[in-house]
Parts: structure tokens; sequence; C-alpha cells
């Protein structure tokens, strides 16, 4: 009832010409649809929002989460507790606090804590690199990649590596020390006890995490306003969710349009449910849910 009530009034908002002037439920009947089909920027931020949500969850949300977990687990149990303890304060470090240390680490130089370093180092000249402007990652002269993307996925990555960590460590320390032991008998490396020993059997918490933050992620915009807004210039950095939030509460002049809003707001959650089917059809959820047919006597 307290997730279907806001859907349907969303829904149903989105079929408006609802704004600040008056809040007036003038029915327009899918003209907000059609509004956005014909939106210039709506195919780039939905573009922006693709890139943001596969690269943060394959390079962080999932990969790095896997790879923190491995380690951890493969050290002295107190090392790996105390780190993955640290790798937790982003987490628990409050939203505005934890972008205010990327903004002061990312300014320019002398003000930022990465560009002191790379002038000072004589790697860079002047005010160091642009994070959060108008710049590119170039390698080998092409330009790979802006560089206020790469600052949005690591803001987000830190805090998102987390929620996987604990789930994968946790699944790893559930792993029968006996089936490790048979297979350092067997001879197998640290690599070939990972690979067909540890993937395998955390195979279930690998595909729960990745759906859940897919659709976390399609959703997440919090950083992305604290650190760049969307910036710089017409929407950079701009994902789908922010968009709905822009267009509903913050514009020029004070000017909202609560009915397109909910109109974009409506095309995210027909995403996330489209995702969530998928996954639960190639992901196969449902024998993770089927009882075993082993009985006990």
């Amino acid at each position: 009832m307290f997730f279907l009530a806001p859907v349907i009034l969303t829904v149903l908002i989105s079929f408006t010409s609802m704004d600040v002037v008056g809040l007036k439920w003038e029915w327009n009947w899918g003209e907000n649809y059609i509004r956005m089909l014909n939106d210039r920027w709506s195919r780039k931020i939905l573009f922006n929002t693709l890139f943001y949500v596969f690269t943060t969850l394959a390079c962080f949300n999932v990969g790095m989460a896997l790879v923190l977990s491995i380690l951890t687990t493969h050290v002295h149990d107190k090392v790996g507790s105390v780190f993955r303890a640290l790798w937790l304060l982003p987490r628990i470090t409050p939203s505005t606090v934890y972008a205010v240390m990327w903004l002061w680490a990312t300014a320019p130089y002398p003000f930022g804590l990465w560009n002191w370093l790379l002038v000072n180092l004589g790697i860079v000249k002047g005010k160091g690199i642009p994070f959060l402007g108008y710049s590119f990652v170039e390698l080998f002269g092409l330009k790979i990649v802006q560089w206020p993307w790469v600052i949005i996925v690591l803001v987000n990555g830190f805090v998102g590596a987390s929620f996987g960590m604990i789930i994968f460590t946790s699944a790893i320390k559930s792993i029968p020390v006996d089936f490790i032991n048979a297979a350092k008998v067997d001879g197998a490396s640290t690599w070939q006890t990972v690979r067909h020993v540890i993937l395998p059997l955390i195979k279930w918490p690998i595909l729960f995490v990745t759906a859940y933050q897919t659709l976390s992620l399609l959703t997440s915009y919090e950083y992305i306003l604290l650190v760049t807004n969307g910036g710089p210039g017409f929407y950079t950095t701009e994902v789908w969710a922010l968009y709905s939030y822009h267009r509903a509460f913050e514009q020029y002049a004070g000017y909202m349009e609560f009915g397109y809003g909910a109109a974009l707001s409506s095309v995210l959650v027909a995403i996330g449910l489209i995702a969530a089917v998928v996954y639960w059809k190639v992901f196969k959820f449902r024998e993770l849910m089927i009882e075993p047919k082993i009985e006990v006597l």
C-alpha cells in the first residue's frame, strides 16, 4: 500500500498539466509523454543513465565489491575486518559531507587535493586538471570519457561497492572450509580455487546484488545532484531521475512542472519493472525460492 499509493498518484499526475501555479488537476491525456518523445534532451539523458548504471555496476557495485570480498577473505581475518570497516566509512558518512570532501579533492590548484599533488609532482601545470569541467580522459591522443563522469562513477562507486562487499563476504565465509581444503589438496592455485570453487558457490548472491544494484542505480541521483548538479553545461552528467527532479522541483525562476516531472518518473518506474522482470527470468530467481527435494529424516 505504501508503495502502490505513491506510484498510482504519480501516474495520475503525469496525465495532468499540474504546475506550481494553482496546483490544478487539468487533464492533458498523454501530452507529457508526447512532449517527452520530442524533448531534444531526453535521448541524451537516457544514454547518460544507461552509461552511469552499467559503468558503476560493472566497475564498483559488483566488480569492485567482488574483488574486495575475495581479497579480504584471503588475508588475516582481523586485517580483512578492519579494511571492510574502513571501506564502509563513505556509506555511513552524511551525503553532504561526503560530497563536499569530493568537491575539495577535485577543486583546481591550489585548493584541491588531487591537483595540488599533481602540480607539485610536476605531472600537470597551471591549475591542474578541471575534473568537474569540460575536460576528457585521453589515451594515446584519443578522448575516452569526460572527467566529470569519472568523478561521478567514483563518488557513487565507493559507496555502492560496500553493499556488495558485505553480501559477498558473508557468502564466501559460509562456504564449508572442506571445499577449499579439498581444492588445495588437489593442487589448485588460489586463482583456480576462486574460479572453480568460490565463484560458482556464490552465484546467487552475485545475481541478487546485480539485480538489486541495477534498480538502485536507476533511481539514484543524490550524489550527482550534490557534486555536479547534472553539469557542467547542458545535461553532461544528468540522469533520468535527476532530470525528473529538476523538472518537477527545481527550474529557473521557480517554475515547477509537476505533471511533466511525474511523467518522467512514471517512465523510470516502467523501466525498473521491466528490468526486474528480465532479471527474474534471465537469472532464474524462481529456482532460488524452490524448496530442496532432499527430505530430512
